[in-house]
């Protein structure tokens, strides 16, 4: 592909998650109320709100109001943005593959490999340019502790 796309972060972000991974597992089988999203894990009501907003933010879930419930649909379609980006970098993988190994061993990706250079061994240092620490005075004993009038510390 010549068209370079940009990676759906927001959507891998959003999947990077086990309890929202689950979530659209639930989802998709049928839209479904925030209170029942709830009983399905051992989680309070607004953290399943926030993993929710995480999800609706990527796309991958929409939310319809119906009454006083707040019900909740998976977008499957959504996930294409991250396929086509993945089938992208996968068929940039497979050239990358046919040129490593139609190139020659000192040649990778069509960069030439640059040989090592040999280092030098170390100096072990000279005893005479070693300095002699200086003595300081000892650190004074700590203060005893305060109590202030109401009794703490401080």
């Amino acid at each position: 592909m010549s068209r370079k796309s940009k990676p759906p972060i927001a959507l891998y972000s959003a999947l990077a998650d086990t309890t929202r991974c689950r979530i659209l597992e639930i989802l998709k089988v049928a839209p479904t109320p925030v209170h029942v999203l709830t009983e399905a894990f051992s989680i309070s009501r607004p953290a399943i709100s926030r993993h929710l907003r995480v999800l609706k933010s990527a796309g991958l879930v929409a939310e319809v109001k119906k009454g006083r419930e707040n019900v909740y649909a998976f977008r499957p379609a959504k996930l294409d943005a991250a396929r086509t980006w993945l089938e992208t970098i996968r068929s940039s993988e497979v050239l990358a593959e046919e040129v490593v190994e139609e190139a020659p061993a000192t040649v990778v990706a069509g960069a030439p490999v640059a040989p090592k250079p040999a280092r030098a061994p170390k100096k072990k240092p000279d005893a005479s340019a070693v300095k002699p620490l200086k003595e300081t005075a000892p650190a004074p004993a700590p203060a005893a502790p305060s109590t202030s009038q109401m009794g703490f510390d401080f």
